[in-house]
C-alpha cells in the first residue's frame, strides 16, 4: 500500500464515527486537517477523493464557506497536474449539494407558510395588517428571509468560490465555463440582480487579469480560437441573462467585452452569434432611447437574418421589413444629443460617443436617417411592408401637405398603436410629424396664429400636445439650430424667420420642399446668375457652340487615335502584374513552406524536451515511493517499540514523538520519562509531608458538631421571624381593608352632586371652546383672503414688469438689428469678412455673458435657500433629540429598594450579579482553615476566609440565606425571609440590594474569626464569664459549651 492510503482511510473511518454520534463539526475539523496538511499533496488521488466529497458535504451541512474555499484551494494545487476529472467530480458536488440544500430550504418555507394558515376562509385579522403596515412585507416574505435567504446566500458565495479557485486556468478552463453559466441561471432563477453585477464584475476582472499572468504556467491564451470561442459564449449568456433581468447597463457593458472579444479573433464570428447581438443591441438602445442606432441595429439584424435563412415566410419578412423602416422613420429629426456649432468640447464628446457605438455596430462611419432610409429602399422594403406603414412613409417623406398631414397619418397611428411589436414607435413618430408639420408651414407661411398651429398639430389622446409642450419642442428645435421660430404671446403668433445670410444647415433630413427658400437663393445667386450668363452668350454668339462642338470632335479623334496604343499599354500592364502575383505567390509559398518546416522542428524539440520530462518525472516519482516505502517501515517499527513501553511502563508517546524518533532515540526518550517521573513523585511525598498538620485536623475534627447545632438554631430562628412577620402583615392588610371600606361609603355620598358639578363645569368650558375657535377660523379666513389678494398683486406685477423687459429687450434688438442691417448694406462691398463675422462675435459675447450673470444670480440664490433650509434641519434634529432625551429619562426604569425578602430560587441574577450563594459547610470536605496562605501561595484559593470567615468584616457567616436545597435536606421550609439582620425590623434603613456581596457578622460573632472568640462573645452577651480551671480532655483539649445551650 502506498503512503497515506491507511492514514487517509482511518481518518475517512474516524470521520464517519464522529458524524454518528452528532460530532459533525469535530468530523469536519479532522478532515480538514488532513486536507490542509503537507502530507495531502502527496497522497494518492484515488484516496484522497473520498475524503473530499466527504468534506464538501460536511461544509454544505454546517455552511462552512470559508473552509470548504480553503480545501477547494488545496486539492486543486494537488490535482491539476495530474486529473482534472477529480476536481470536477468535487466542484460539480459541492454544487449539487448546495442546491440541493436551497431547494429544500423553499419547500421548508412554503410547508412552514401553509401550516401557518389555520382557516383557509379567515380573513386578515388586525394584528396582521398593523404588521405587513410597519414591516411592508408578508409572513412568507418574513420566513424566507430567515429559513431561504441563509441558503441563498451560501450557494451564492459556492459559486463565487469555485470561479475564484477555477480562474486563469487553461485545463479548467472548460469546467470554469460551465460554472459561469450555472451562476447566471441562478441569478435568473432566484431573480438575483445585485449578484448578477457583481458576477459580471467578477468575470470581467478575471478576464482583464488573464494578460496580467499570462507567464504562469497553465495560463489561458487568447490567441486560442477554441478559447476565445468558449469566452464568447459565455459573454452572450451574460448578455442574454441581462436583457432577461432588464439590467441595461450590464447588458451595454457586455456588448462592450463581447465587442473586445470579437476584435482580438482572428476567424469571423458565427452569424447566428451576430444575429443575437444585433437583436439584443436593438433592445439596449431602445430602452435607452437612442433611436439612431436602434435604427442601424435593426438594419443590421435584418441583413444577418435574411444571410443566414433563406426560406422565411412571407409574414416573417413582412415584419421585419415593418420593424426596419418604421425604426428609421422614428429617428428624431430635431434630436436632443446635437449641439449648436461653436461647443468644441461637446461636439468632441458627441463624436467620441458616435464612435463608440459605430465601433460596436461594425459601420465604417456614423449611420443617418438619411442613410438609413436610403438603403432601406435600396432594399425594396417599400415592395414588402404593410399599405399603412407605405403611406406613413409617403405622407412624412414625399408628400407636401401642411395643412392636413396630421389629419392623414392619425388613422395609421391608431392602426400603429394597436399593435404591440410596432406601439412603441407611436411617440417618436409623433415629434417626427410635428417636425415635418412646423418645416413645411415655414416654407408658406410667414407669420401665424399659435391657434391654428394647434389645430393642426392636433393627436388623439394619449398622444394630444398642448400649447406648453409644443412651446418646449419648438425652442428645442430653436437651440438644435433645426428651426428659426419666434413666438410672440402678445398676439398669440408665430413668426418663421430666415437669415439671408446663414450657412448651408448639416440637418439630418430636410424633408420635402415646395421652393427653394430666401437664405438658398441667396447662396446660389452668384452660380444662377453664371449659367444664364452662360445661356445669354451662347444665344447671341452661336460660333461659342461651334467652337465647343469642334472642340468635342478633336477630342474624339485624339482618343481614336490613342486607343490602340492605350490598348497595348493596358496589356503589357496586365502582364507585369501577373508575373508580380505569381512571384508573390511564390514567394508566398515558401516562406509557408519554411514556416512549417520550423514549426515542425520546434514541435519535434517540445516533443523531445517533454519526453525527458516525462522520464525524469518519472526517475523523481519511483525515488519518491522508495523513500516513502522506507519511512514507513521505519515508522511502523518505531511504533511497534512505542506500544510495548506502553504496555510495559503505561507511558503514553505523542503521535509527534513517535513520527520523528528512531529506536535509540525512543529508548532514551524512556529512560528520561521514568527519571523525571520519579523526580515529581519524591517532590509530591516531600510536599504532602510538609502539608501533614494534625493539630489542625483536630481543631475541624471538633468544630463540625458545633457547626451544625449553631446552623440549626438558627434555622429556628428564622422560621420563628418569618410566622411573626407574616401574622403582622396579614393583621395590617385587613385593617387598611376596614379603614378603605369606611372612606368608600363616606364618600360614596357626595358622588351624583360630583357628577352635575363636573358636567355644568364641562359645558361652559365647551361653549368658550366654540366661542374661541369660530374666532380663530373667521380670522384664519380673513388672513388667508388678504395673502391671495397680496399673492394676486403681486403676480399681476411680475406679469407687467416682466412683458415691459421683453417689449424693452425686443425693441432694443430690433434697433440693433437694423443698425447692422443698414450698416452691412451701406459698406457690404468693402467690408471683409472678418468685420462682419466681429458683430456676430460681439453679439454672441453678449449673450454669453448674459446668460452667465443669470446663471450666477440663480446659483447664489440657490446656495441662501439651501443655508436656510440645512438651519431649519439643524433646528429640527436638535429639537427632536431633546424630546427623545426626555421621554427616554422619563420611560427610564428605577430600582426602588424595598425590605421584602425574596427565596433564592426566584431572585434575579442580573439585579445582582455579584452575589453568590450560601455554602453548606456542614457537607463540604474539611480543609486546613489554619493554614497561612503566604505560607503556601499555591493552595491559597483553598483558603476559607472569603465564604466562612468574611472579607474584612471579621464575620464567620456570608450575608445571604442558605440555599433552598439545604431547607429541603433539613426539612426546612423554603420560603421564608432573609437571615441577614438587615431584614429584621430594626431603627436602621435598609441595606440595598445593590453592590458587592457583604458578609455581616451574626450577633456573638467577633473578629477573631475563631469558634472560641464566638463562644466568649455570646457568654459576655449573656452576662455569663467563662469557666475557670476546665479539665483537659486525653488529647489535651478543653471541652466548649456555647452559649450554655
Amino acid at each position: 500500500m502506498q503512503y497515506g492510503g491507511s492514514g487517509n482511510a482511518n481518518a475517512l473511518k474516524r470521520a464517519e464515527e464522529l458524524i454518528a454520534v452528532g460530532q459533525s463539526l469535530a468530523a469536519l475539523q479532522a478532515l480538514h486537517e488532513v486536507v490542509m496538511s503537507k502530507r495531502s499533496r502527496n497522497t494518492p488521488l484515488v484516496s484522497m477523493e473520498p475524503i473530499m466529497l466527504k468534506y464538501v458535504e460536511l461544509c454544505v451541512d454546517l455552511r462552512k464557506g470559508k473552509m470548504v474555499k480553503e480545501g477547494l484551494h488545496q486539492y486543486k494545487n494537488i490535482a491539476q497536474n495530474t486529473s482534472v476529472n477529480t476536481i470536477e467530480l468535487v466542484i460539480n458536488r459541492f454544487l449539487e449539494l448546495a442546491e440541493a440544500k436551497v431547494t429544500e430550504a423553499q419547500a421548508k418555507a412554503d410547508k412552514i407558510t401553509l401550516d401557518a394558515i389555520d382557516d383557509l376562509e379567515a380573513s386578515e385579522t388586525p394584528e396582521s395588517i398593523m404588521l405587513s403596515t410597519v414591516s411592508g412585507e408578508q409572513s412568507k416574505d418574513r420566513t424566507d428571509r430567515s429559513v431561504v435567504t441563509p441558503w441563498l446566500k451560501f450557494l451564492w458565495e459556492a459559486y463565487r468560490t469555485v470561479l475564484d479557485t477555477l480562474r486563469n486556468n487553461v485545463r479548467l478552463e472548460v469546467l470554469y465555463q460551465s460554472v459561469s453559466n450555472q451562476a447566471f441561471q441562478f441569478c435568473l432563477t432566484y431573480g438575483r440582480k445585485t449578484e448578477f453585477r457583481r458576477l459580471c464584475d467578477i468575470l470581467r476582472n478575471h478576464l482583464q487579469n488573464i494578460a496580467k499572468y499570462a507567464h504562469q504556467a497553465h495560463s489561458i491564451n487568447l490567441n486560442d480560437p477554441d478559447t476565445l470561442q468558449r469566452h464568447l459564449d459565455a459573454r452572450f449568456n451574460q448578455l442574454n441573462a441581462a436583457v432577461e433581468l432588464e439590467l441595461w447597463q450590464e447588458a451595454f457593458k457586455s456588448v462592450e467585452d463581447i465587442h473586445t472579444l470579437l476584435s482580438m479573433s482572428k476567424r469571423p464570428p458565427k452569424p447566428v452569434m451576430m444575429a443575437n447581438y444585433y437583436d439584443k443591441l436593438t433592445k439596449i438602445f431602445m430602452v435607452s432611447e437612442n433611436y439612431l442606432f436602434h435604427a442601424a441595429s435593426w438594419n443590421r439584424y435584418s441583413n444577418i437574418v435574411r444571410a443566414i435563412n433563406k426560406n422565411l415566410t412571407d409574414d416573417e419578412q413582412i415584419a421585419m421589413a415593418n420593424t426596419v423602416l418604421l425604426s428609421a422613420l422614428a429617428i428624431p429629426v430635431i434630436t436632443t444629443s446635437r449641439t449648436r456649432p461653436g461647443y468644441v468640447e461637446a461636439d468632441e464628446q458627441r463624436i467620441q460617443k458616435l464612435n463608440r457605438l459605430s465601433s460596436l455596430l461594425g459601420l465604417p462611419q456614423h449611420p443617418s436617417r438619411s442613410a438609413l432610409l436610403k438603403e432601406a429602399l435600396n432594399k425594396n422594403i417599400l415592395r414588402r411592408v404593410r399599405p399603412e406603414i407605405r403611406d406613413l412613409y409617403n405622407i412624412l417623406e414625399v408628400q407636401f401637405h401642411p395643412l392636413s398631414i396630421c389629419k392623414k397619418i392619425n388613422p395609421i397611428m391608431s392602426q400603429l398603436a394597436e399593435d404591440p411589436e410596432l406601439a412603441k414607435y407611436v411617440r417618436p413618430l409623433h415629434q417626427v410629424i410635428l417636425t415635418r408639420l412646423l418645416q413645411q408651414l415655414s416654407q408658406v407661411y410667414t407669420t401665424i396664429k399659435l391657434d391654428f398651429v394647434l389645430e393642426l398639430a392636433s393627436f388623439p389622446e394619449p398622444y394630444k400636445y398642448d400649447a406648453s409642450t409644443i412651446e418646449k419642442f419648438i425652442m428645442n428645435g430653436c437651440k438644435k439650430g433645426e428651426l428659426s421660430i419666434r413666438i410672440d404671446h402678445a398676439t398669440q403668433s408665430m413668426t418663421f424667420e430666415t437669415d439671408l445670410f446663414a450657412p448651408p444647415k448639416d440637418t439630418i433630413a430636410e424633408g420635402p420642399k415646395l421652393q427653394s427658400s430666401p437664405a438658398d437663393l441667396m447662396r446660389t445667386q452668384l452660380s444662377r446668375l453664371g449659367k444664364c450668363l452662360h445661356t445669354t452668350v451662347q444665344m447671341i454668339d452661336p460660333s461659342v457652340q461651334q467652337a465647343a462642338v469642334r472642340a468635342k470632335e478633336e477630342a474624339f479623334a485624339r482618343a481614336l487615335a490613342g486607343a490602340e496604343e492605350e490598348h497595348k499599354n493596358t496589356l503589357a500592364r496586365k502582364q507585369i502584374i501577373e508575373q508580380r502575383k505569381e512571384h508573390i505567390e511564390t514567394e508566398l509559398a515558401r516562406a509557408e513552406r519554411e514556416a512549417a518546416q520550423e514549426r515542425a522542428l520546434i514541435a519535434q524539440q517540445k516533443a523531445a524536451a517533454e519526453q525527458k520530462r516525462r522520464e525524469e518525472e518519472q526517475k523523481r516519482r519511483e525515488a519518491d515511493r522508495l523513500r516513502k516505502i522506507q519511512e514507513e517501515i521505519q515508522r511502523d517499527q518505531a511504533q511497534k517499540i512505542a506500544d510495548e513501553i506502553a504496555a510495559k511502563t503505561g507511558m503514553q508517546l505523542k503521535p509527534e514523538e513517535i513520527e520523528n524518533a528512531d529506536v535509540e532515540t525512543l529508548l532514551n526518550l524512556k529512560v528520561s520519562r521514568l527519571q523525571s517521573e520519579q523526580k515529581e513523585l519524591n517532590e509530591r511525598l516531600k510536599n504532602i509531608a510538609k502539608r501533614l498538620d494534625h493539630t489542625e485536623r483536630a481543631y475541624r475534627k471538633e468544630e463540625i458538631p458545633l457547626l451544625e447545632k449553631d446552623y440549626e438554631t438558627q434555622q429556628k430562628n428564622d422560621l420563628a421571624y418569618y410566622e411573626a412577620a407574616r401574622k403582622a402583615q396579614l393583621k395590617s392588610a385587613a385593617a387598611k381593608h376596614q379603614e378603605d371600606i369606611k372612606i368608600k361609603s363616606r364618600v360614596g355620598r357626595i358622588f351624583d352632586d360630583y357628577n352635575a358639578f363636573k358636567k355644568n363645569i364641562e359645558s361652559q368650558r365647551q361653549e368658550v371652546y366654540r366661542a374661541k375657535q369660530q374666532a380663530i377660523e373667521e380670522k384664519i379666513a380673513q388672513e388667508k383672503q388678504k395673502r391671495i389678494e397680496q399673492y394676486r398683486a403681486q403676480r399681476e406685477e411680475m406679469i407687467r414688469q416682466r412683458e415691459e423687459e421683453e417689449a424693452r429687450q425686443k425693441a432694443e434688438e430690433e434697433r440693433k438689428h437694423r443698425e447692422l442691417e443698414g450698416t452691412c448694406n451701406y459698406r457690404l462691398a468693402d467690408l471683409e469678412p472678418a468685420i462682419i463675422l466681429t458683430f456676430d462675435f460681439a453679439e454672441q459675447e453678449a449673450r454669453e455673458a448674459e446668460k452667465a450673470a443669470e446663471a450666477e444670480k440663480r446659483k447664489a440664490e440657490e446656495e441662501e435657500r439651501q443655508k436656510k433650509l440645512d438651519e431649519m434641519a439643524r433646528l429640527q434634529r436638535e429639537k427632536e433629540a431633546a424630546i427623545e432625551a426626555k421621554l427616554k429619562e422619563k420611560s427610564s426604569p428605577r430600582a426602588a429598594p424595598t425590605d421584602r425578602w425574596v427565596p433564592p430560587n426566584r431572585r434575579d441574577p442580573a439585579r445582582d450579579p455579584a452575589r453568590e450563594p450560601a455554602r453548606d459547610f456542614a457537607r463540604e470536605p474539611a480543609r486546613d482553615f489554619a493554614r497561612d496562605p503566604a505560607r503556601d501561595p499555591a493552595r491559597e484559593q483553598e483558603a476559607p476566609s472569603n465564604d466562612r470567615f468574611g472579607r474584612g468584616e471579621g464575620g464567620w457567616r456570608r450575608a445571604g440565606p442558605p440555599s433552598d436545597d439545604r431547607f429541603a435536606r433539613r426539612g426546612g421550609p423554603s420560603d421564608r425571609p432573609s437571615d441577614r439582620p438587615s431584614d429584621k425590623p430594626s431603627d436602621s434603613p435598609p441595606s440595598s440590594a445593590s453592590g458587592p456581596p457583604r458578609f455581616v457578622a451574626r450577633p456573638g460573632a467577633s473578629t477573631g474569626g475563631g469558634w472560641r472568640e464566638r463562644e466568649a462573645a455570646k457568654r459576655a452577651a449573656a452576662g455569663q464569664s467563662q469557666p475557670e480551671g476546665e479539665k483537659k480532655d486525653q488529647d489535651g483539649f478543653v471541652p466548649v459549651r456555647r452559649g450554655g445551650r
